[in-house]
């Protein structure tokens, strides 16, 4: 409802409305397709400000958006003529180095996580573009380079400080509203704002990495090899995959400058002088038109793919995990990979379990957890006029996909689904009892503008 139907409502100063120099920075958010315009952003600096903003958005009959880093593909921080609640000043971290615990604002982004972590030698298994908000990250799971090695960032979520719908403050944790604290380790993020979490760290050290670029005309002999492979990998070991155009760098040949190729590459993280080891056999027996290899430091690791990412591109992004890397499979990767119709875009792949799979299923809300493999087709683009072939590639390729999938989706890719969609990623029992902490906390569905888990009926 528009703002000048409630003339009588006192604005905070410090909130941000059009026409304010400030207010065309603050709805901006990492993916440029969603150019949206909310009627009011709220900065928010503490759970109480965020209640604030809850009883001004009732009073003003405002629907209610949230941001953290503003990072999800699919815009849900931002959406014309509500209000914006922006966690984006509460971005504190800190360490207790003894107890391995961190406690982070709910506007932290991973960069600001792992300044603060790494020094100590301790890190938060998270997502690899340190640009990416903490928050949706988690309550939609959090895969990472340390993934296999220590799980997903939700299942290092300790606790959790939560302004609810009604604007009241509680700390979900083991012991008090566990049942909160289950839907918010990968059950999305509608059940309440999130303003701290308390996050398990674990210790990290320098990093063995190993990188191979194929030719795409070899890919499908080398995805039979890593298929092979990548089963056997020891927890400590992490290689992904990613089917892409080759930039300039100089290790990479001339001839495959700004050509669809494929890349493999391997993260060790036990002692580094151990990581050749484990990854020379694999690349020695595929061989790639050129390896480059490298110790860094886990911080300078997490940073790679910032640049790759860049905020203000279009993005559109399907995902799936496929049951095994079969040669129909790898087949479908390399078709994709020949129709991409940007050079910008990516197939991104990569073999699982190892600790994933570790955790007891029922110890979080988090869906597909034994996936071996997940499939990603991420477009991005520039132009505005090409959004439709590019988010049509996307889709396609998940389409062709879907035979060999087990039918589940990464949550924190989702964008727009058809009805049902989310009770199919969770699965009945599992989307029961989300719908029931949803009505338990959020009886009146306030925090809808996600993928939604809807309260149960009455």
């Amino acid at each position: 409802m528009p703002l000048d139907d409630h003339p009588d409502l006192q604005v905070p100063a410090h909130w941000l409305r059009p026409g304010m120099p400030a207010y065309e920075t603050a709805r901006r958010i990492w993916n440029g397709m969603h150019d949206r315009r909310p009627a009011l952003i709220a900065p928010c600096g503490d759970p109480g400000q965020v209640s604030e903003a809850l009883r001004h958005a009732a009073r003003a009959d405002l629907e209610i958006t949230v941001r953290g880093g503003g990072h999800n593909v699919a815009g849900t921080a931002v959406a014309d003529n509500t209000l914006m609640i922006d966690l984006s000043p509460m971005r504190t971290v800190t360490v207790d180095p003894v107890a391995r615990t961190a406690q982070a604002g709910g506007g932290c982004l991973l960069a600001d996580l792992d300044a603060a972590t790494t020094p100590h030698g301790l890190a938060c298994p998270a997502g690899v573009v340190s640009h990416t908000g903490l928050g949706g990250l988690t309550l939609g799971g959090g895969y990472g380079w340390l993934a296999r090695t220590w799980g997903l960032t939700c299942d290092h979520l300790l606790a959790a400080e939560v302004v609810l719908a009604d604007g009241s403050v509680v700390e979900a944790t083991e012991d008090d509203h566990d049942d909160l604290l289950w839907a918010l380790r990968g059950g999305g993020g509608n059940f309440g704002i999130v303003t701290r979490f308390t996050l398990r760290l674990r210790p990290v050290g320098p990093v063995h990495h190993h990188t191979g670029v194929y030719p795409l005309a070899a890919a499908q002999d080398v995805l039979a090899a890593y298929r092979d492979f990548a089963p056997r990998q020891p927890d400590a070991l992490h290689t992904v995959g990613a089917l892409k155009h080759a930039g300039t760098a100089d290790w990479i040949p001339a001839k495959l400058h700004g050509r669809a190729a494929l890349f493999l590459t391997a993260a060790w993280f036990g002692d580094p002088d151990e990581g050749p080891a484990h990854t020379d056999r694999f690349f020695d027996t595929t061989g790639p038109a050129a390896t480059l290899v490298r110790r860094m430091s886990y911080a300078e690791l997490q940073s790679l793919g910032d640049h790759g990412e860049p905020a203000g591109h279009r993005y559109f992004t399907k995902s799936c995990y496929p049951a095994d890397l079969t040669p129909r499979t790898a087949a479908a990767f390399v078709t994709a990979a020949e129709e991409m119709p940007s050079p910008l875009s990516s197939i991104d792949f990569e073999y699982l379990r190892g600790a994933i799979d570790q955790l007891p299923d029922e110890d979080s809300a988090f869906p597909s957890r034994s996936a071996p493999y997940i499939f990603t087709a991420s477009s991005q683009w520039t132009d505005p006029r090409q959004d439709a072939p590019n988010v049509a590639w996307p889709r396609r390729s998940i389409e062709r996909l879907a035979p060999t999938c087990t039918g589940g989706a990464y949550v924190n890719y989702l964008h727009d689904e058809a009805p049902g969609r989310v009770l199919e990623i969770y699965g009945t029992d599992r989307h029961t009892r989300l719908a029931a902490v949803k009505k338990a906390y959020d009886p009146a569905n306030l925090f809808r503008r996600n993928q939604n888990i809807e309260p149960t009926p009455s």
